[in-house]
């Protein structure tokens, strides 16, 4: 989340600058530390003595900023995922409720569909392919699923709309779903 002050400055920005430029200078503040032990301890090297010495502690100091860095960016890393997975579980479980909540009017509208399609005396494979339209697959979709070539596909597509004198595939899923969303009757709009 992003925190903006009252000019409209993205202080997150500002703040994880901050945070890199005292980094750097905890470096440079360590290594000059270290040199002035080494110099206190043997007032004779000389500085390339000193630089070479240095090589090791600041290196040491630049792998444990480095790894100061990398922890937080795993536990900012660990909480999104961790926030990902609650409202992922979040939507499966309002999923589960919805599907539960409406089973009865699913099952209502199978039925009703299956009994439309024997009403139009569709073979078997046509009421496959019918359903598998209504669920919005293409004929190359329904081709793969069926083990069947897309030219069968569309024959029996072609078939079903000719059983049931409709002009092809929006005709077919408006045919069942144009009773599902009736327009708001004059009561409903009043109850608004």
């Amino acid at each position: 989340m992003q925190t903006t002050n009252k000019i409209g400055l993205n202080m997150n920005g500002f703040v994880k600058k901050m945070g890199s430029w005292s980094n750097l200078l905890l470096i440079v503040l360590g290594s000059i530390f270290l040199i002035a032990l080494e110099i206190l301890e043997d007032p004779e090297l000389t500085l390339g003595e000193i630089l070479l010495e240095m090589i090791q502690p600041t290196l040491i100091v630049i792998i444990a900023v480095g790894m100061v860095r990398l922890t937080e960016q795993f536990k900012i890393q660990h909480e999104t995922q961790m926030l990902l997975i609650r409202d992922l579980e979040t939507a499966r479980v309002e999923g589960m409720q919805w599907r539960s909540g409406m089973s009865e009017l699913i099952k209502g509208l199978s039925h009703g569909i299956a009994k439309q399609f024997g009403e139009w005396s569709l073979t078997t494979a046509e009421r496959e392919v019918g359903l598998l339209i209504l669920k919005g697959m293409s004929y190359k979709e329904i081709a793969v699923m069926r083990d069947v070539s897309e030219k069968t596909v569309r024959q029996q597509a072609h078939a079903i709309y000719r059983k049931a004198k409709l002009s092809g595939r929006a005709a077919l899923s408006a045919y069942f779903l144009e009773d599902l969303l009736l327009p708001p009757t004059s009561n409903n709009s009043r109850e608004r």
